[in-house]
């Protein structure tokens, strides 16, 4: 039995279905849950390293921070909703602190 589903309009209804669920995690958070805001971002540095003959090893000489933190661009609540922009991460909280009903 052949499976004559086209694999693109699957793939794109699943995608749908993935943003509607997100959306709506988004838009109405669990009440019962913590909802605090966070997100991950690194600072680069530049590292020097020495040979050491005798060791056969590199010993780091230097670090140097060669970039400023900054805010990263998805972040993600504690009640596991991920991958929000700043504008669904606020939205997020204030339908947390309005409340189902409010």
């Amino acid at each position: 039995m052949s499976d004559d589903r086209d694999p693109e309009a699957t793939l794109d209804e699943w995608k749908d279905a993935m943003q509607a669920e997100h959306a709506e995690a988004i838009a109405n958070p669990d009440p019962d849950e913590t909802h605090r805001i966070e997100g991950v971002t690194q600072v680069s540095h530049r590292v020097t390293f020495a040979y050491d003959p005798e060791s056969d090893s590199l010993e780091r000489e230097a670090v140097e921070q060669v970039g400023e933190l900054t805010d990263p661009e998805l972040l993600s609540c504690s009640c596991d909703v991920r991958g929000m922009t700043p504008e669904e991460a606020r939205e997020h909280v204030r339908a947390a602190r309005e409340g189902p009903g409010d």
